[in-house]
């Protein structure tokens, strides 16, 4: 385990009694509370200075009152430092007024609009989705990209087309972990992390591994070729809990990212559990 406390960039809380969450219909394992008292519970034995909250999927009618909610959680979580909110970037120049609005928060460092969902691949490049993300550089929100692998090629597009916006990978663009596939996984995060505008998280992998039979062994070539390719300077850690339970419990999940750190010099482990997440979202 780290020897210092470390920032989590990539932590959902939510409570079903509170807002509504679809996605969670079918996932009875997560369809439950899981708020900071079940955190700080899941944390176990590792220490976590600092959490930056990411938006979870609930019904787009309460986004803004997700956002209000996680920051009254701030009261009594000291290490929240930071939020990931929803915003519908598809509006294009009409999303201005949500982001105007989000900008009145102070925890709100960055959007997230979910696009793994999308059939079409190309979505994040149609002329209304590019314009709403350029809007984000007015305010200085960073952007979450939560996509599968097929969709890589659009983000590159998209980040090159951006270029004044700050881009993070969550889940190392959820490679076909499960399938043992690599390519064209690899070229493309290579051809990603030549974007100077794009960072990656090394979070969620797990989870796209089969979730009863992963071993370290298997994620290691993914988690490996993320950091060469980026770099310890531009890859942050990330949990991604509760939906990482679906596969690997809190403590498991950072002695696997930290078996692979094991090789670095303590500068370079500072960067990715700890410095370049307070870069990238000021915190």
């Amino acid at each position: 385990m780290p020897g210092f406390p470390i920032i989590d960039t990539h932590v959902h809380l939510w409570d079903p009694a509170r807002l509504r969450y679809p996605w969670l219909a079918g996932l009875p394992r997560l369809n439950r509370r899981h708020s900071v008292e079940e955190f700080r519970a899941a944390c176990g034995p590792v220490g976590v200075g600092k959490i930056v909250f990411v938006e979870c999927g609930c019904d787009r009618t309460f986004s803004h009152e997700e956002v209000v909610w996680v920051s009254g959680l701030a009261a009594t979580e000291p290490r929240l430092r930071g939020i990931v909110a929803h915003a519908g970037l598809e509006k294009g120049d009409a999303v201005e007024d949500d982001l105007a609005r989000l900008a009145t928060l102070p925890l709100v460092k960055g959007i997230r609009r979910l696009l793994q969902e999308e059939k079409d691949d190309a979505f994040c490049l149609r002329p209304d989705f590019v314009r709403g993300v350029r809007r984000l550089a007015r305010f200085g929100f960073t952007f979450d990209v939560c996509i599968y692998h097929r969709q890589l090629a659009g983000v590159i597009a998209l980040a090159r087309q951006c270029r004044e916006v700050s881009f993070v990978l969550d889940h190392l663009g959820k490679p076909g972990i499960r399938a043992g596939l690599l390519d064209p996984w690899r070229a493309e995060m290579r051809v990603l992390a030549a974007l100077p505008n794009v960072v990656c998280k090394l979070s969620g992998v797990a989870t796209e591994a089969d979730h009863a039979a992963w071993t370290p062994a298997q994620l290691r070539p993914y988690i490996d070729h993320a950091l060469a390719c980026f770099g310890p300077g531009r890859v942050m850690f990330g949990g991604d809990w509760p939906v990482s339970t679906l596969a690997t419990d809190y403590p498991r999940w950072v002695a696997t990212v930290d078996e692979v750190l094991a090789g670095f010099s303590e500068t370079d482990r500072q960067r990715i559990y700890v410095a370049n997440a307070e870069a990238f979202y000021r915190v």
